[in-house]
């Protein structure tokens, strides 16, 4: 008999087993709050594209809130949830799932670097084995996160975050091959100076303030490999103010 799955010595159904075959896909994560996400746009577009660059296909919106109000049932209001997008059985599938809601580290974080560069780096990549295994390995460490570099320092982005910071009085953002988040985007809304610019390990000791972002909110950095960096906390507060007046959209 071939077709069974089993899971620590129990059989499961056929949606147990998609997931085990989908090993080809991209996803995108977001944080609901009562029932509405900041730039699902952005998350639908981040969706639409890398599913014609994967799949050559077209991506069913209807589908992706469709998922998205199935796991959130119609009682739970804040969640955070992952919208995947697989191959399986030949064509895309759509795959979310919900999990508690995530707030921000609490910083200021202790940060990594860590030599690797991601394989399509603006692909926000499924079963991401090599960046997990690198945040636990941090994390063994004592770090909050690690950050990618090429060999001679050069930073392109979080293992699970975006890196940003001030520095004479504008926002800069590496100039680097990077997922470009979909907070980095709307902190790129920011109406102060702005630019992307090779920054390396060795540069953050100068900025004026250092954060990393993602669908959890922005978070401060106050040490890379034990070594600490200025926080300039109105430039902060700034921050966090302009990312959480930016409008949410209902997913229902």
């Amino acid at each position: 008999m071939t077709g069974r799955t089993a899971v620590d010595g129990e059989l499961v159904g056929a949606e147990a087993r998609l997931m085990l075959d989908a090993r080809y896909g991209h996803f995108t994560a977001m944080q609901v709050r009562d029932r509405r996400v900041r730039g699902l746009d952005r998350h639908f577009e981040r969706l639409e594209g890398a599913s014609r660059e994967l799949f050559g296909a077209e991506l069913d919106r209807a589908a992706v809130l469709a998922s998205i109000r199935a796991v959130l049932g119609g009682g739970v209001r804040d969640a955070g949830v992952r919208v995947n997008v697989v191959e399986h059985g030949g064509r895309p599938r759509v795959v979310a799932a919900a999990y508690p809601p995530h707030p921000p580290l609490s910083g200021p974080l202790h940060v990594k670097p860590v030599v690797y560069q991601r394989y399509l780096p603006h692909i926000k990549q499924a079963f991401g084995f090599q960046q997990a295994h690198i945040v636990r390995l941090a994390a063994r460490e004592g770090f909050d996160e690690a950050l990618l570099t090429t060999e001679d320092g050069l930073i392109s982005e979080g293992a699970i975050t975006n890196l940003g910071g001030f520095a004479d009085g504008r926002l800069v953002w590496p100039d680097a091959p990077m997922l470009r988040g979909i907070t980095m985007s709307l902190l790129q809304d920011l109406d102060v100076p702005q630019e992307q610019r090779p920054v390396k390990v060795a540069d953050l000791t100068g900025f004026d303030l250092v954060f990393l972002c993602n669908s959890w909110g922005v978070m401060p950095v106050g040490r890379v490999d034990g070594v600490p960096l200025r926080q300039d906390a109105g430039l902060l507060a700034r921050l966090v103010e302009h990312y959480e007046s930016v409008p949410a959209d209902p997913v229902d």
